[in-house]
């Protein structure tokens, strides 16, 4: 965050800058144009993040003048939980406002060992995954840093002192790699030992294959990554998620491996739901083992979950356990997903909140700029 960027703000628009979201070298950065030193920045976050203190008044260890010249510049504002439902697997999923008219989804999966919180990145999405939910939505527009680290502190308040949330996975709506401007600093947050202390292994951004974004992510906050595959044929994967028109197979894998180098878990995720006819075959599995094997590859094969309107089928319980069969005798590391929550439609590909889609961007019927990923 510039100096040229504050000034347009403070004295162009005069809007306030929310403090949730920024990351710690852009409070420093903001802080800092009004004369105040580093610290001020780990008070902030300390109230913020590890206090859960959202009122500046509050704030009780900073002086009443600096209380005041925050307030005149700064606001601190959560987005609002519309409702909440919870399945009878433990799963809890909340529709939350993001105005105009528009919805996101967020789920928290307990488990006995750990707890963990998708959020969502975008309202829609733009990508138009055949089997996904969010897609078929359409697309409205990127959240702000603030809506997405939102997502996390509304869940940490929400779900009590009983449970906790051990880890953070971008795989809610919309394509997280998209809006790399929004993810990157909530990214740095929570692994940022003065925010939330993740680990890097707990936080996972899962993307459909943006490979630019991929690149400069291995840079920027080295997370765990996950990757949506879903075919080992660029013929499949082009009608079931369209990226891999532009970003095909052999290059996605590449800037795999590359991202693999630099992260400390050395191992990249790929996800690949299961498609009754589609991606199911036998052939498909020696396909996939072909592209992965002695890689640092990690399969998580996902049972469909159906939505409204859809045309595909999950594949038979039998040919799942085939397909993994396959994989694990090829010395390949896989898992199969249990499904969770979709009873209150929670489950991996079911989240769709309420979304005007005001920019339908779809690969099959108008060209897709990457450039405009992180437009808005």
């Amino acid at each position: 965050m510039s100096s040229d960027y504050l000034k347009k703000i403070y004295y162009s628009s005069k809007d306030k800058i929310n403090l949730i979201g920024l990351d710690y070298e852009q409070l420093v950065d903001s802080l800092s144009f009004f004369g105040e030193k580093k610290y001020r920045a780990n008070q902030i976050m300390s109230w913020l993040y590890q206090k859960n203190v959202y009122d500046i008044d509050c704030m009780s260890n900073i002086s009443l003048s600096f209380r005041q010249k925050l307030k005149e510049f700064f606001f601190i504002n959560l987005p609002l939980v519309k409702s909440m439902m919870k399945s009878k697997d433990g799963t809890i999923k909340w529709i939350i406002d993001v105005g105009s008219k528009q919805s996101i989804e967020s789920v928290f999966i307990p488990e006995l060992d750990r707890g963990t919180l998708c959020v969502s990145s975008q309202a829609g999405c733009a990508l138009d995954c055949a089997f996904c939910s969010t897609g078929s939505q359409g697309f409205n527009r990127n959240l702000k840093s603030s809506e997405i680290l939102g997502q996390v502190l509304l869940a940490k308040s929400l779900i009590g002192k009983e449970k906790k949330i051990t880890n953070i996975v971008f795989m809610g709506m919309g394509e997280p790699l998209a809006n790399y401007k929004n993810i990157l600093p909530v990214t740095k947050l929570l692994v940022d030992d003065r925010a939330f202390g993740l680990s890097r292994r707990k936080v996972t951004i899962s993307t459909s294959g943006i490979v630019p974004q991929i690149k400069k992510l291995s840079k920027d906050c080295n997370v765990a990554l996950a990757v949506s595959l879903h075919s080992a044929n660029n013929s499949v994967r082009d009608k079931i998620v369209p990226i891999n028109k532009i970003h095909p197979i052999e290059e996605l894998l590449e800037a795999c491996w590359l991202y693999a180098d630099s992260t400390t878990s050395r191992q990249i995720t790929f996800e690949y739901v299961m498609l009754d006819g589609v991606n199911d075959s036998k052939k498909e599995a020696k396909s996939l083992v072909k592209l992965l094997q002695n890689r640092p590859a990690k399969i998580n094969l996902i049972p469909f979950n159906s939505f409204p309107g859809t045309r595909f089928r999950c594949s038979e319980k039998k040919v799942i356990n085939q397909f993994y069969s396959e994989l694990r005798s090829a010395g390949i590391i896989a898992t199969i997903r249990k499904t969770r929550g979709d009873d209150i439609d929670a489950a991996c590909g079911q989240l769709s909140g309420e979304v005007n889609d005001l920019i339908s961007r779809r690969l099959s019927n108008r060209p897709f700029r990457q450039d405009r990923y992180s437009s808005r």
